[in-house]
């Protein structure tokens, strides 16, 4: 299963655009297929997966705690 969010491209703007909380994010190659998730600071993950070249595109979803992000991706992933 993946996350019901719409992709971006896996990009400065992208990291500029993530928040600076935790989350659950998804990376996914250039056909938008899945091809990595993880749990983190949306904001840094986003940058290392840029810095990285690990993808092309990114969708994530916003947690309440580190917690709560690791819950959400349990149950999504």
């Amino acid at each position: 299963m993946s996350l019901r969010k719409p992709w971006r491209d896996l990009d400065r703007s992208a990291a500029a655009a993530a928040p600076d909380r935790y989350g659950v994010y998804e990376l996914g190659d250039g056909d938008g297929e899945s091809v990595g998730y993880g749990v983190g600071v949306l904001r840094d993950e986003v940058k290392e997966a840029v810095a990285y070249g690990d993808a092309a595109r990114v969708r994530w979803l916003v947690a309440e705690s580190r917690d709560h992000a690791e819950r959400l991706a349990d149950d999504r992933f």
